[in-house]
């Protein structure tokens, strides 16, 4: 193997990607923009949720429940409806996205120590917003319960003959709940695997397409040296951008990196082994890039969808489960979220860096044998 060819192959490389604004602006640009978009976009934060309510009551207590509501900083009160029949049209267009109904006799039936049902109507269209827009209600009245209760039984005095557990929780790692803490490393990974993938497809079939994989064909180069080659602007090219992000999530979005930066970036290098193999092994198998940008939307959306980056792995489907086994990026987005906000180091993280490390060595394996085989 000479060092000295892929070293020219490399430099022509570097060239080449200088002088195509079209190819390093989506490498080098396009991952920032993208963080700075999806952080923003892809939350599970739920505020401002516009709310109607029908007050059958219309009382003292029921306007504490409302403005209970109101001041949960999850619910704006934005509609105050004179009849029931006025909630279905605004759940219908859109313009509210939860109902309550309080129904008459509320105050009544509190003052004569009965339980009252109070009604709450949501959006089901997008089910897992409907889910937590229910769970925050829930919780409201629920405190808003347990207040009229310790009320009452201060009024009575019986407050110390009422015994009952308290409840002291504490959160690790996210303190403070924000999912920009949990979704931004995943949006990493996320940019990382199609930005490698995707870009190193399509270089290699350009090659073919304009004939220049040909020409270098006749030379004294071996087909590894040129792969060794192809390969090592985008890792670099790879390692940049993982820069470039960290910087933001730190800078811009405050995201605490509890772990240590120097294994991330070695680990980083692990994932890059698997998202350039594949790169490789689809421009072994595509004859233009067409084929090779439909065969890798074929690859990342799977790996995107069923790597946990947003729906929990452990709810989907047993066989779904065991297939999830075979996705690299599901591997990385553990480690990278355990380094980012749990600070776990190698002690901990081992359970994912082996098979992604083995994942890495079988595909880079398979496609230098594709590739040797083509070049032949």
């Amino acid at each position: 193997m000479s060092w000295q060819r892929i070293k020219h192959i490399v430099r022509k490389e570097f060239l080449q990607i200088r002088r195509d604004p079209k190819m390093l602006r989506p490498m080098i640009i396009a991952p920032v923009f993208q963080l700075i978009v999806f952080g923003y976009a892809v939350t599970t934060d739920i505020k401002h949720i516009s709310t109607a309510v029908y007050d059958a009551d219309r009382t003292r207590e029921s306007r504490e429940l409302t403005a209970r509501f109101r001041n949960s900083g999850y619910f704006d009160v934005n509609y105050t409806l004179a009849r029931p029949q006025d909630i279905a049209p605004l759940l219908d267009s859109g313009r509210a996205h939860f109902a309550l109904q309080i129904p008459r006799g509320l105050a009544k039936n509190l003052a004569r120590g009965r339980s009252v049902a109070v009604q709450g109507l949501v959006d089901g269209a997008d089910s897992i917003t409907a889910g937590m827009i229910l769970g925050y209600a829930s919780g409201v009245v629920q405190r808003h319960s347990e207040d009229i209760v310790l009320a009452r039984a201060q009024r009575v005095g019986a407050a110390a003959r009422l015994p009952g557990i308290e409840e002291r929780t504490r959160v690790w790692y996210n303190p403070e709940l924000k999912s920009v803490n949990f979704m931004v490393p995943g949006v990493l990974c996320m940019i990382l695997l199609v930005i490698t993938m995707l870009m190193t497809s399509l270089s290699i079939v350009k090659e073919r397409e304009i004939g220049t994989l040909e020409q270098l064909i006749v030379t004294p180069i071996k087909s590894t040296e040129l792969m060794i080659a192809k390969v090592i602007p985008f890792i670099v090219i790879g390692f940049l951008d993982v820069v470039l992000i960290l910087l933001v999530a730190r800078l811009w979005f405050k995201v605490p990196l509890h772990g240590s930066a120097f294994l991330l970036l070695t680990l980083t290098g692990a994932f890059l082994m698997s998202s350039l193999g594949l790169g490789l092994f689809i421009s072994t198998v595509s004859r233009n890039q067409q084929q090779a940008m439909m065969t890798s939307f074929f690859i990342m959306m799977p790996s995107i969808l069923l790597s946990g980056f947003m729906f929990p792995i452990e709810n989907m489907p047993p066989l779904i489960q065991y297939m999830t086994y075979l996705i690299p990026l599901r591997y990385f987005l553990n480690i990278i979220r355990g380094i980012f906000l749990k600070g776990a180091g190698f002690a901990v993280l081992w359970p994912d860096i082996l098979p992604l490390l083995l994942f890495g060595i079988a595909i880079l394996t398979l496609s230098s044998l594709r590739f040797h085989k083509r070049m032949g």
